[in-house]
Formats: C-alpha cells, structure tokens, sequence
C-alpha cells in the first residue's frame, strides 16, 4: 500500500506491476503512464499472506478510527446547505472517469475527512488486500477460496494471471466463455432443438440468491437496451427462485416445453429449494412429452462447480449442456460466471453480453488503477464507512432514475448485506463498531410516492441517486416543452438538493404558511445523497454499474476488517428447516409432532391440522406426492384451444396435477 495513496497520489505500486510498469522511485515521483498491455505472466508481490488469518487489534483502536470520531463532533455542527454553496468544495467533490460522473458533494464530508478516510484506509491495507483479491489469494479464509469474480472479465490475453488449484483462471474463464457461445450460437440459429425438433425459445433459470438475482437485474436491464429488443424478439427468460408452488405455477404459465430450455444454476447442485424446482421442473417436461432420457438431455442445462459432476450427470443432464464455474466464485458476485452468462446469451446473444463483461472490466481496472481522489469505488466505499460507523446512519437507499434499473436495489441489498453483514472480524473478535446498512430501494419516481416521505422528515437516510443523460426510450408527448426523461431527470437533480437543503420555518412564513402548519411542514435537511450520471443505459454501463457496487462492497469490507466473502449467516435456519421437514413428515401421516419449543409445536399443530374436509378433499394436502394443483403448460393442440371460461387447473391428469 505504501506511499502511494492519497489524494495527490497516483496509481497504486500493484498496477503498474499487472500493466508491466516500474513502481514509482518516491512519494514525490510521478504516476507512470500506463503501457499497452502486454500478454505475458505478472507476478505480483504487493499483497496479503491470507494462510494465517493476524491477530490484529481491532480497526477502532487504532489512532486513524479515533481522528474520524472526534472529526465527527465537528461535522454535526455544519449543514450541508452551507457546504453546497461553497463553489470550490463542489468542484473538488465530483469525478468523471470512464464516462461516470460522481457527485458527492452533497455528503457529509470535507477535505479534512477525505484526508483521514486516506489514513484509515492506508492503516487496513486497503490497497494489499484488493491486490491479494485480484491476484487470488484466499481471503474467503473460513471456505478456504479465492475471491475472482474479478477474472470473469479478465481479456484471454491479460497478463495477470491467477493459478488456483494449479489451473490457470483466465484460461478457465475463457474456455467456458467459448463454450456458452457456441451452444448458445447454435440454440439462437435452430441447430440445436428440443425433443420434438421444436425450436427452443422460452427459457427459464432455475436458481436462488446470487443465481437469481443479479441475471435477473441484468435481464431487466437489457429487455429496453436497444440492442436487446432486438436481439430478444422471439424469445422470452423467466427466473424460478422461490420453493412456493404458486412460483412455479407463474413461471410455467402459457409456456409451451417443447420449446423450453430449463437451466439450472446451483454451484454444489445440493442447494435444497433449486434441486426441489429443478426437479418440479424436470417432472413438468416428463409429463408433457414422457420420461424418455433425451427429453432432460435436450431440455434441461445445468451451471454448477466441477466438484458437482456427477451430481449433475446423474440428473440426466449432458456433459455437452454443463457449464461450470468455480468455487472462488461467490454467488451474489456470479453475474459475470455461467449463471449469468448462459441465459442472457441465450436471450439477447453473446455479444451483448460480452459487452457487459467489458464494462465490468473496465471498472475493475479502474477501481484497481485510480488514486483515491478519482476512484470512484473507493470513494464511495470510503463515504458509506464514515456514514455507517462515524454518523451512525445505519440505512442506506439505492435510487435509480430509470425502470429498467427496477431489480438493481435487490441485487445491492443482497450484494451488501449478504457480505457485510458480519459481527466478527476476520480474526474473530467481536466488533463494536457499526457494519453492514440496511440496503433498499426503488426506482424513481416511484419510491417518491412510496418512502420519500419518510427520507426527508423521518429517520435520515443516505441515498445513491442513479441517473442517465439519454433514455434507452425517450418519448416527445405532443404539447409537452419537455421529454419523457427530461421530465423524469428533473426530480434525480431536485431531490437531492431538497434533502440537502430542507426547509426552514422562516422560508414557510415568507409563503405565507399557517403558524400552526409551519412544525409539519418544516424541512431540516442535511441528508446526505450522492449522485452517479451515466451516459446511456447499455450493455457496457450496466457492467460498469454491477462490478462499481462489488467494488464498494469489498472496500467497505476491507476497512471494518472483515470476511466480505461467505455468508454462515444463511446457514443455520436451513438447517433448522430440514429438522422441521421431518417433523412435517410425521405431522402428515398423522403422528404427533414433536418440536423444540412449544411455540413452535403450537404453529406446526395449526398448520398440519387447520385444513377442513372441503378443503383436504380438494387440494388433497394429506395425501402423499404431487398436490392436484400444478404449473401450467401449453403444448401441441392445447395451442389451439378457446379461452377457458373459468380459472381450473386440473383438467390434464399428470402427475404435477
């Protein structure tokens, strides 16, 4: 880390290391300019020995932590009404890299905070430890793996090349990457079919948590790209992730399976509510086109780790339709592995989704090459740490002004909370610092209408506003002295200034407002927003926006000194929740259930027992197997059919149903 952070400070010593430069001689001496990048193997050095985890004292007893408390005392007398009048404030707390500009001169911060933040993170190692992430050193300890969601969009020739388990990754990397665009080439072209010879051109993708949710935000993203409304006509991507029935019931709906592609996304292919819908699923093709072995090897693809193999192979699945990624991929930083990869190409084409990954990259080298006070990851990792942990704001609100961001908020807030939601630090010592916001959000306008209310005169809440110059879809209404987006844009530019700003009881008698209305309508402002403007929602700056947010994550983990990397808070209840599904098994044929505790033995009694004759006779809970209700699907003749009268779902006699 050294000399070279700050913020008159150059790229870190590391980067000129990966691009095949020489390290700075001296603090005073300039940053070198970055060489093309050569292809050849780099070894780097700058980084963190992660075989024996330090005892290190804990980040708030450190003299760094304690500057930023008591430069916080100073911070509560200010407001930022003041702060964004001050011209060269303003003009020093923005950036423009790569297209993306920055704003966050609406946040709580000066100079002197930024300086400290520096000495924070030059104290934790901030720049070792994203070296060691980036060079594969095992900093997930307790799982014992790499973190390199990073290498998923590593260019073939990149000279940085990590070796785990004695495999080359970027070679790994590119070796699936081809796979996934000759088959899914060959499914868009029709050379590869479905059981019936039928085109396939309904997909669905069969996965929880990382496996959903990022490919779902960058389905969204892509459905409106004008690219994509394109390169998707004829095609249509549905996500199953949730064990309910009703879910699977929605996915298969007016699905046709002879022109369905099921793919199944779990790393260990154990993963309890995927397994029981990929087989949910798998049932549904047999009962459609019966249970001949080549309707699962024509219909069904499966991404998942090596280690899975024969778990994979024993589903019925065709080594020609594995896709495999790794173990030092994290599922909620998977969007760039197969996971994502093989339904979006299937939908909108590789090349769509390569520019995706380049926009990833560029990020990536971005975030690893920029000095602090131009690295936009690292700003914004920086300010959420002093937001967190020094003005104790403990939430935190992603707000995209445009729809197509609709499921970004999601993926940050299991992106972030799944990561930093820690209470040790990776020595194991309990912290007792603030860690880990509560992460929501909503597109805008609509959260205005929904919890604004609440941002400006509730609890204060730092916010994310995501803007875009151009709109993936503008419109010009007739009479309208405005655009669609402009019209849109003009409250991603207000709001933050209404909550910087507030309003005073003085400004509400200057109107004319009632005495008695002034205390209800009194704005107190000083909340802090940051704001983010992109050029254009494409393929690229989504990329940019997915791998901006891992990068955030990761530093804000890096400082409070934790394992941002494995999530040992998801376990326990699925534990638990297989001891309930015997004690179900037993409750169903008619034993007594006994449990752990009475509460919950009194809401297993109620669940088990409270269904009626009428109702038991209908839905036909008791009975062994497949309930009567089922999902839905269109196949053959059935396309040809009226309208039915009357919402009924038992009229095929298959074994879903």
């Amino acid at each position: 880390f050294g000399p070279n952070f700050g913020p008159k400070l150059g790229p870190s010593p590391i980067y000129s290391q990966i691009r095949g430069g020489s390290s700075p001689a001296s603090p005073t001496s300039e940053p070198p300019t970055p060489s093309p990048t050569p292809s050849r193997t780099v070894s780097l050095t700058n980084h963190i020995n992660y075989d024996e985890v330090p005892d290190l004292p804990l980040v708030s007893t450190t003299p760094e932590w304690k500057a930023l408390e008591e430069h916080a005392k100073e911070i509560e007398e200010t407001h930022l009404r003041d702060y964004i009048m001050d011209d060269e404030r303003c003009d020093a707390m923005h950036v423009l890299e790569d297209g993306i500009m920055l704003d966050y001169s609406r946040q709580r911060v000066t100079e002197k905070t930024l300086d400290l933040l520096s000495d924070l993170a030059e104290a934790q190692l901030l720049r070792s430890k994203m070296t060691s992430m980036y060079r594969g050193a095992p900093i997930n300890f307790t799982e014992k793996r790499a973190v390199l969601h990073t290498a998923l969009r590593s260019r073939k020739d990149s000279p940085l090349r990590p070796v785990v388990d004695g495999l080359d990754v970027v070679d790994e990397v590119h070796s699936v990457l081809e796979q996934i665009k000759k088959f899914t080439d060959m499914v868009r072209e029709g050379e590869v079919t479905g059981y019936t010879g039928k085109q396939l051109r309904n997909i669905v993708s069969v996965g929880i948590g990382g496996s959903y949710l990022g490919p779902e935000f960058l389905h969204e993203c892509l459905k409106t790209e004008p690219e994509g409304v394109n390169a998707a006509l004829g095609y249509t991507l549905r996500f199953l992730s949730n064990v309910d029935p009703v879910d699977v019931e929605r996915t298969c709906s007016e699905l046709d399976p002879e022109e369905t592609l099921i793919i199944i996304v779990s790393k260990t292919f154990t993963t309890a509510e995927t397994m029981l819908n990929a087989r949910t699923m798998r049932q549904w093709l047999w009962d459609f086109m019966g249970n001949d072995p080549e309707v699962v090897s024509k219909h069904v693809v499966a991404c998942a780790s090596t280690s899975a193999t024969d778990k994979v192979r024993s589903f019925g699945i065709s080594d020609d339709y594995f896709f495999r990624f790794w173990d030092w991929v994290g599922g909620r930083y998977s969007v760039c592995s197969a996971a994502g990869a093989v339904p979006i190409s299937l939908v909108y084409g590789f090349d769509l989704f390569s520019k995706v990954l380049d926009g990833a990259r560029s990020m990536d080298e971005h975030f690893i090459q920029k000095p602090l006070r131009r690295n936009i990851p690292m700003l914004m990792g920086l300010i959420g740490v002093w937001n967190m942990s020094f003005l104790k704001y403990n939430m935190r609100t992603t707000l995209p002004y445009a729809e197509a961001l609709l499921k970004l908020p999601a993926h940050i807030q299991q992106l972030d909370m799944e990561s930093n939601g820690k209470h040790v630090t990776r020595s194991g010592k309990e912290v007792d610092y603030l860690v880990g916001e509560v992460d929501f959000g909503e597109p805008g306008t609509n959260g205005q209408h929904s919890f604004f209310q609440l941002l400006h005169m509730g609890q204060a809440v730092p916010c994310d506003f995501i803007g875009f110059v151009k709109s993936q879809n503008d419109l010009v209404v007739d009479g309208e002295t405005l655009s669609s987006h402009d019209e849109l844009m003009t409250n991603f530019f207000a709001q933050p200034d209404a909550l910087a700003n507030g309003k005073t009881a003085d400004e509400l008698r200057a109107e004319g407002v009632p005495e008695w209305q002034i205390p209800h309508r009194t704005f107190h402002g000083n909340r802090p927003s940051m704001s983010l403007l992109l050029p254009k929602l494409t393929a690229f700056h989504v990329g940019q926006l997915l791998a901006l947010y891992e990068h955030r994550t990761a530093v804000q983990g890096f400082v409070w000194d934790l394992n941002s990397f494995d999530q040992w808070g998801v376990e326990l209840g699925k534990k638990l929740a297989l001891g309930i599904k015997d004690k179900l098994v037993e409750g169903r044929a008619g034993r007594t259930i006994k449990a752990d505790n009475p509460s919950t033995k009194r809401l297993l009694d109620y669940y088990v027992n409270s269904v009626n004759e009428d109702e038991e006779e209908e839905t036909g809970r008791k009975q062994p197997g497949w309930g009567k209700n089922g999902p839905r699907g269109r196949a053959g003749s059935d396309f040809a059919r009226q309208p039915p009268q009357s919402h009924n779902l038992k009229d095929r006699g298959t074994k879903l149903n």
